[in-house]
């Protein structure tokens, strides 16, 4: 009985893990780096970039910074291929993101 508990248990798992790695999307390539889309990011709001990353929102992959302005918290999105600003909200103080 628990030979066949074991073989049940090892097959669950791996069903488990080939259906968790087949929903991790995998990044299309990009044609801005994340430098370059830094920098248009801190165009459009300057302050300091307290975290950046390509990230995928919506069904869009976009390159998304958060930037301190004093107290407040400005997230620009920045499309990867264009360089087109397609978020510009603030973040609510304490809000987690």
């Amino acid at each position: 009985m628990k030979s066949c508990i074991l073989l049940g248990l090892s097959g669950v798992t791996t069903i488990c893990a080939v259906s968790a790695a087949a929903t991790v999307p995998h990044p299309p390539a990009a044609k801005l780096t994340l430098a370059q889309a830094r920098a248009i990011a801190l165009k459009k709001a300057p302050g300091t970039a307290v975290e950046g990353e390509y990230e995928e929102e919506n069904g869009a992959w976009r390159y998304s910074f958060d930037i301190r302005q004093g107290k407040r918290i400005h997230e620009i999105g920045v499309d990867p291929n264009t360089g087109k600003i397609v978020e510009d909200s603030y973040e609510s103080p304490g809000k987690p993101d």
